[in-house]
């Protein structure tokens, strides 16, 4: 799949008509800091579709990129940043749960984030069993590879597999572009 055109169409924090007008939806979730924005820029093959935060948690909608006028990328808030207060820590968990939990909301592919130097952790394991008990058809994407050298990166990889009972989970970094093509390919390719 060549990627010809992304755009920004809207932000939402509730139910609204982008949800339902017939285009499959790929949302990308995980916790704040895992590089959701890179993992987007770098798949559009652009630096600045999606903004990156230099502080984590500014993400507080649900951000739709309209790609190829066919289909979005949907952009969910970071989980989980402790410097949040919790009532913004609750409103962000509340909306990503109702995103992913609501019967009428069903995503095509839902892309699950970690940092793959951080690994498994406890929001992703949480995340995981939401995804799994809604029956959303998922990817586990280890992000920012290149921070580790071959051997720590299949350490990792599979610690993750076990943690996640998932063999298939993919290494990628947006500043190598490891893992891109695969990604493309389990997202486009009838994976």
């Amino acid at each position: 799949m060549k990627i010809t055109s992304a755009e920004f169409k809207k932000g939402i924090v509730g139910p609204d008509e982008i949800l339902f007008n017939g285009k499959p939806q790929f949302a990308f979730i995980g916790r704040s800091n895992v590089g959701k924005s890179s993992v987007i820029n770098s798949i559009v093959n652009q630096k600045n579709l999606v903004k990156t935060g230099k502080k984590p948690g500014k993400t507080t909608e649900i951000n739709f990129f309209l790609i190829n006028n066919k289909f979005y990328f949907v952009d969910l808030p970071g989980y989980g940043y402790a410097k949040l207060s919790p009532e913004k820590r609750e409103k962000i968990r509340n909306l990503i749960l109702w995103y992913i939990t609501d019967p009428d909301v069903r995503p095509k592919k839902i892309i699950l984030i970690l940092d793959i130097k951080a690994g498994f952790t406890a929001f992703d394991k949480e995340m995981i069993e939401i995804l799994r008990s809604q029956g959303h058809s998922y990817i586990i994407l280890a992000n920012k590879a290149d921070k580790l050298n071959k051997r720590d990166l299949a350490t990792q990889l599979e610690q993750i597999r076990t943690e996640s009972y998932e063999e298939n989970v993919i290494s990628h970094s947006a500043t190598t572009r490891i893992g891109r093509a695969e990604l493309i390919d389990r997202l486009f390719g009838g994976n």
